[in-house]
């Protein structure tokens, strides 16, 4: 088996799609759906020809050109099951520990709500590739617009959970904002200082820092260190539970 091949996109302000590819069957999945032309142009770029379309959730950044693309391709579209709003055109809804087929390998959908109730990743185990939407993000997380605090630390329980190694692409570039709030609340953390500038670096040439690996994270992600006692002792929450500090973390990007 081929390794896939991800071609990554921008589109919007600050978002980004992504392309995977498999050599050997000539599929090719597209993760995200948020502006059809963006989309097309860059199957056009690569030469390859769209089979399926993965959404991650229901919000307009990620959806609008769902039904352009899929009516200009013919794709296959798998997508989330109905909870806050449902999404149109999806042939396939699938939830957590669904799993489908593409390019001959198995693919697995982990639900990791608090974002949108509806939020969906999609984990490519023989390629060590996660697609996290706007759950998690490089050093950062989603916003909770329809779930709690103790709702999406569960989420990104699950992954926490998966093989350190494994490539993380996100919905989108907020990197370098990331890693300012998360140098204030984790200021000792020589790895995160030195993941900082190299933010720094990329974005100074106008390069993504999108995808990071999970090691990454768990390194250097606030939002996944919320057992940290050096983290902890920052905030002045050294025994709270870890619903708490995520909470309170939260609360901090958001007036940040």
């Amino acid at each position: 088996m081929s390794r896939l091949e991800c071609h990554q996109f921008p589109y919007n302000n600050d978002n980004y799609g992504v392309l995977l590819h498999d050599a050997d069957t000539g599929q090719c999945a597209c993760v995200d759906a948020g502006d059809a032309q963006a989309t097309m142009d860059a199957l056009s770029t690569k030469g390859w020809r769209l089979s399926h379309l993965l959404i991650t959730h229901h919000h307009g950044a990620h959806t609008a050109g769902l039904s352009a693309i899929k009516a200009e391709t013919g794709c296959m579209v798998i997508g989330p099951e109905p909870a806050s709003s449902s999404i149109a055109g999806i042939d396939t809804y699938v939830g957590d520990g669904s799993e489908f087929e593409f390019a001959g390998r198995s693919v697995r959908v982990i639900h990791t709500p608090g974002h949108t109730k509806d939020m969906v990743n999609y984990y490519f185990a023989d390629d060590a590739l996660v697609f996290t939407g706007d759950t998690l993000f490089s050093m950062g997380c989603g916003r909770l617009f329809e779930g709690d605090a103790a709702m999406m630390l569960a989420s990104i329980r699950k992954l926490k959970a998966l093989p350190a190694e494994t490539q993380v692409y996100c919905a989108h570039e907020y990197t370098a904002t990331n890693a300012r709030f998360a140098l204030d609340v984790d200021p000792d953390n020589s790895a995160l200082q030195a993941r900082a500038r190299q933010v720094t670096q990329l974005r100074s040439q106008g390069l993504p820092t999108v995808p990071s690996t999970l090691q990454m994270e768990l390194d250097t992600n606030p939002f996944l260190r919320t057992d940290n006692a050096q983290l902890r002792q920052s905030l002045s929450m050294p025994d709270a539970d870890e619903v708490a500090v995520f909470a309170e973390l939260r609360e901090r990007r958001n007036q940040y």
